[in-house]
């Protein structure tokens, strides 16, 4: 009799104890949620609500100096689309990203294998390669800004060496781009070489090994373990270069200006002189929006079309 009632008192616990479960659950979960928060607020503060603002605004005609606005519904983005200078920023940033993306593409990835080979100095010199991304892109482009001087230049001077004449590499409607994006190459390769560091030394020594063996060159092992082995790494640093490169400003807004003759006038500065230049908040933030749902579509196109290419097993 005594083992019956003990019986039906662990069964009638059982509940119980899965009720107990499922408290400390969701105990866990409001802990989790609550340390989340703090994070959320700060998002939320400086990342969604201004972004939820920009949109409202460019439904506006809204003036820096004129504290009250009016709706005008979807006129920013009509005055957008048949905007020459808007067209003209966009075919300069195209521009500017179809070169300088490639080429820190594969600088950066010549530069990780290079250094992904253990000799003396190595971490010296993957430290130099990174130094120009922690500093200053205010202080780099007003130093590169006296390299690129057409009388006192430092390039001038060393091409000079070289029978080569002197080039008014800024003023140059053909060189400016160009100088501008020799800059951003520079200064950036360091970052993505890192990212590329790190997917070159997690690929397991197993297959190079079982490569050697079976008589494959230097080539061959590239061509068919390190750049296969890499698509995940090289996915993400396109994504990262894209969104990157077509918000580039500082260099323009220090060097150039946007000249000469408008030709390294890109989207972002464009939409920094009708902000500050002009005072048109209204039609800056359509700029802005414009340049966020072209990002949009250019991150979904490429998860699309190379994403579901990539292969994260090993």
């Amino acid at each position: 009799m005594v083992d019956a009632r003990a019986g039906r008192r662990g069964k009638l616990s059982a509940p119980g104890r899965r009720s107990t479960a499922a408290g400390r659950k969701r105990r866990t979960a409001l802990t989790a949620y609550l340390l989340l928060l703090p994070a959320f607020a700060v998002l939320f503060t400086f990342q969604f609500l201004p972004a939820f603002e920009v949109i409202r605004l460019s439904l506006t005609d809204r003036l820096l100096l004129r504290p009250d606005s009016n709706f005008i519904g979807l006129d920013n983005f009509v005055r957008l689309w048949n905007d020459p200078r808007f067209w003209n920023s966009v075919r300069n940033t195209i521009y500017f990203v179809g070169v300088s993306v490639p080429i820190q593409t594969g600088l950066a990835l010549v530069f990780a294998i290079a250094l992904a080979r253990r000799f003396r100095g190595v971490q010296f010199i993957r430290t130099v390669f990174f130094l120009p991304v922690v500093a200053s892109l205010v202080a780099v482009s007003v130093v590169w800004d006296w390299i690129f001087h057409p009388r006192i230049g430092l390039l001038n001077e060393v091409l000079g060496w070289f029978g080569i004449p002197m080039q008014s590499w800024l003023q140059d409607p053909v060189l400016a781009m160009p100088s501008i994006i020799l800059l951003v190459v520079w200064s950036g390769t360091g970052y993505y070489m890192v990212i590329y560091l790190a997917g070159v030394l997690d690929i397991p020594g197993e297959y190079y090994e079982a490569a050697r063996i079976d008589g494959a060159n230097r080539w061959q092992l590239f061509r068919n373990i390190t750049w296969p082995m890499l698509a995940p790494v090289t996915y993400l640093i396109l994504i990262l270069q894209m969104i990157n490169s077509f918000q580039v400003f500082t260099t323009v807004y220090v060097m150039t200006g946007g000249g000469p003759v408008r030709r390294t006038e890109v989207v972002v500065f464009y939409l920094y002189q009708r902000a500050f230049d002009s005072l048109e908040f209204g039609y800056a933030s359509a700029i802005s929006v414009a340049l966020f749902a072209f990002l949009i579509i250019l991150t979904i196109f490429q998860q699309q079309f190379i994403g579901r290419r990539v292969s994260y097993d090993r």
